[in-house]
């Protein structure tokens, strides 16, 4: 499945922007439960309830999304359709109620993903689903390739997966969005995870610099400030290096697709791994944008992206 992008949307950042903003997004009747977490916190997540012997479709989202996100709802709308089991599990903090734990979520969660995908193990066999595909999104595709590298044979309970957008090279793609027209992205991220960062303070304080975060205008001192030290890293380079998933590609046993466009602001080709596992599909067309990939005459169409992550996890 070739993706063409419409010629009245050129360019990478128009392919980001738009999908994500002015697409309308189909709607999606989701039934929510809240799980506890290992160490005392909780995550909601999201359930399309599908048939019996029918698959089940987990997706990871991207930093700050959520169930809502135009990714999320196009692709639950698509598994619907088919009468399929959809979930969207959220991130801490992202369900819209902040998480109780001195944490948040991160680009290398592995561990927090391999419970998450365990507990729904066990619901695919509870209400009998047929095979279990595994996506993710942005910092949720990271995340999900990490765990399948870090795992390798002990994930062959996933039948396949789709990694979109995923930041590879998380260095990389920092240094992409600290300069020019790309550091709009990073004020859309920080608009929202300041304020999170000010509550996670009022439970915790003392747990970083009210004032240095308050100060952090780009994604690397924010990373320096709050996400590497709450997860176990020494600073931002340490962070986005160890959580880069470019690192283990090679070790991946699931069938996977990794899809990235050549034009993501968020990550620019020079960047984009060469080689991986022989059961890794490494799929970089010319244009897409950041999980964008509209299609059709205006107003456009968010059916693309979805299609084509079911058609690679129907054949497996």
């Amino acid at each position: 499945m070739q993706y063409i992008a419409p010629r009245w949307l050129p360019g990478g950042n128009l392919q980001t922007i738009y999908p994500s903003t002015f697409i309308a997004k189909p709607p999606v009747r989701f039934r929510r439960e809240r799980w506890d977490t290992p160490d005392d916190d909780f995550i909601d997540v999201d359930f399309v309830d599908g048939q019996p012997g029918q698959p089940l479709v987990v997706l990871f989202h991207g930093l700050e999304g959520s169930s809502d996100s135009h990714y999320c709802r196009a692709l639950m709308a698509a598994v619907a359709a088919r009468g399929w089991t959809g979930v969207v599990p959220h991130f801490r903090g992202c369900s819209g109620e902040i998480n109780l734990a001195p944490r948040f979520y991160h680009s290398g969660d592995s561990s927090e993903l391999d419970w998450i995908l365990r507990r729904l193990g066990t619901h695919r066999a509870a209400i009998g689903a047929g095979k279990f595909y595994a996506t993710g999104v942005s910092l949720g595709a990271n995340a999900l390739l990490r765990w399948l590298g870090e795992s390798q044979h002990q994930a062959d309970f996933i039948d396949a997966a789709c990694a979109v957008s995923a930041p590879l090279d998380l260095a990389g793609g920092g240094a992409a969005l600290a300069h020019g027209f790309n550091r709009i992205y990073s004020h859309v991220f920080l608009r929202t995870m300041r304020p999170k960062c000010l509550v996670k303070l009022d439970q915790f304080p003392g747990l970083f610099s009210r004032d240095a975060l308050l100060q952090a205008r780009d994604l690397y001192t924010f990373d320096n400030i709050v996400t590497a030290p709450l997860h176990g890293y020494r600073n931002t380079e340490d962070y986005w290096d160890r959580a880069s998933a470019k690192h283990i590609l090679h070790d991946i046993t699931v069938p996977t697709l990794v899809l990235n466009a050549k034009n993501d602001p968020f990550l620019p080709p020079q960047y984009l791994p060469k080689s991986a596992a022989a059961c890794v599909k490494l799929e970089y067309p010319e244009e897409g944008g950041h999980v964008g990939f509209p299609t059709g005459a205006p107003p456009g169409d968010l059916g693309w992206l979805p299609q084509r992550m079911l058609h690679f996890l129907e054949g497996k």
